[in-house]
């Protein structure tokens, strides 16, 4: 991807810095730029939802008011509603659609449901060393000897604090139920956070100058990795049922749910080793490596790393993705069951970036005004009908 188009991807996703907006304020000076431009957005951003055009001139305002403001703005304001006659609207900085007279989701009676699907939340339980195990969940606060927590995250005291449990190497798992997320500070100062269905294990202390190892039983995780460096040289290694990761102080994504067919490893920063049996490959940032459950293979392709990660950031990403992916991460999240009436409907692709905050419905009215007719949900108890 080259230098101006990655600037308006950052520019769409409100992640630009202040170097790029005024990079991307020359580019719209001129007639050639607008129409460079346009041109991304519409094959990037618009191609599924029937839209021409992209507002330009409301770019130009959001940019300079960015400038104006001198720094970042960190969270994306995903749902402004403005009122349209043609009852179509461009949400400043996503290019997405909503009908204004959307029918909601409804239950299967024809009814509005009482909502029964309640958005993801920080919870998690922590399985000691001796097998007990500690609901973990927001307003409650837990402490354990080697590790406390608020709800929102587990952190473990510092392997010099710990010495007891590096004798004997004792492991805790964190398991994080479907409609949940966590953060864990590890003892080393290694941060990982949790997506939903997801289960990690790790040592309660790390022993001083040895690999320190971790295991994703399922699940995904997104780790910030304590440079060897600063732990007399020690490698870092990641396992799950298929592949180990040797890490040297990085940030990377791993994605390894039990019901995919592959797993994926993304790489934001830093240098990895992948090996999957007896095959091993070096990654580099930007670069993503898939592998088979039953395969010996590693393919490793350059992709857009913020639509991975998008999940720690609060997000969901979705990039011409067929709606039966996007319904399974939404199930996750939402602890929610989906049923497809048609298998055709699997295939719909949908492009969009969306907070993770907004109700489920929400998210299907979406989906559904860009269908063009194409889809209905309705939603009875826990349950997603797609029709």
């Amino acid at each position: 991807m080259a230098e101006t188009e990655k600037i308006i991807v950052k520019f769409l996703n409100q992640e630009a810095n202040h170097s790029e907006l005024e990079k991307l304020e020359d580019l719209l000076k001129n007639e050639k730029g607008i129409q460079v431009f346009n041109s991304f957005v519409k094959t990037q951003y618009l191609s599924t939802l029937s839209m021409t055009e992209y507002d330009v001139n409301k770019a130009k305002e959001s940019i300079k008011a960015r400038l104006k403001k001198g720094k970042r703005i960190k969270r994306i304001n995903l749902y402004k509603r403005m009122a349209v006659a043609a009852s179509v609207m461009l949400v400043l900085g996503i290019a997405f659609y909503m009908m204004n007279n959307t029918n909601p989701v409804t239950g299967t009676e024809g009814q509005k449901q009482p909502q029964l699907i309640m958005v993801g939340t920080d919870k998690a339980i922590l399985t000691l060393e001796n097998g007990d195990e500690v609901a973990l969940e927001k307003g409650k606060n837990i402490q354990t000897g080697k590790a406390s927590s608020n709800g929102e995250e587990l952190i473990y005291v510092d392997k010099e604090q710990s010495d007891a449990a590096v004798k004997e190497q004792l492991f805790n798992y964190l398991t994080i139920p479907r409609g949940g997320q966590f953060f864990v500070k590890l003892s080393d100062g290694t941060e990982v956070w949790l997506n939903s269905e997801t289960k990690l294990k790790y040592p309660v202390a790390f022993k001083d100058g040895l690999t320190r190892k971790v295991e994703i039983i399922y699940g995904e995780a997104y780790f910030k990795v304590s440079p060897s460096n600063a732990h007399n040289g020690a490698a870092f290694h990641v396992i799950t049922k298929s592949q180990e990761i040797n890490v040297l102080g990085t940030e990377f994504n791993i994605r390894a749910y039990n019901n995919d067919q592959i797993m994926a490893t993304t790489l934001v920063e830093g240098k990895i080793r992948i090996k999957n049996g007896e095959v091993s490959e070096t990654m580099t940032p930007n670069q993503q490596a898939k592998i088979g459950y039953e395969s010996d293979k590693i393919d490793i392709q350059e992709i857009d790393v913020s639509q991975e990660i998008s999940w720690v950031k609060g997000l969901f990403s979705f990039n011409e993705k067929p709606l039966e992916e996007i319904m399974t991460v939404l199930s996750r999240w939402y602890d929610t069951e989906v049923i497809f009436e048609n298998a055709k409907q699997k295939k719909f692709v949908f492009t969009g970036i969306l907070e993770r905050t907004k109700a489920v419905e929400d998210i299907l009215n979406l989906i559904e005004a860009t269908s063009e007719g194409q889809l209905k949900f309705e939603i009875n108890d826990k349950t997603i009908y797609i029709k």
